[in-house]
């Protein structure tokens, strides 16, 4: 059975590291951590979303995915919206499901992005 999540695992393609760490560590604030020794040959980068792992691979054949997406749960969504449009990131916010705010974004190669408030404690 499973019992958690252990990390999620986002494609790029080969020479986007620098733009990619650039949009999940420097805007939306991603801690990169080290990638073990045997992987770090493979390019890429691994970065932490609150408790889980998020680790970037480089995909020779790479496609962007623009309906499978991450879906990363922010403090501050207008803040953070507000900084993505500012640094050339269009946000389209999504109001089809009432009791969450969320918005969609494309990160440097494509890939579609879920961010959304928290929800209120009950």
């Amino acid at each position: 059975m499973i019992e958690g999540l252990d990390h999620i695992q986002l494609a790029l393609p080969a020479g986007a590291e620098t733009a990619m760490k650039a949009f999940y560590c420097g805007l939306l604030g991603m801690p990169e951590i080290p990638k073990p020794v045997a992987l770090q040959g493979r390019g890429g980068f691994w970065a932490m979303a609150g408790d889980l792992q998020v680790h970037f691979g480089i995909d020779p054949a790479f496609t962007p995915a623009t309906k499978a997406h991450p879906a990363f749960v922010v403090g501050d969504l207008d803040g953070l919206a507000h900084q993505l449009v500012q640094a050339d990131h269009p946000v389209t916010w999504d109001i089809s499901l009432p009791d969450t705010r969320r918005f969609f974004v494309a990160d440097p190669v494509g890939n579609r992005v879920e961010l959304m408030a928290a929800k209120a404690a009950t």
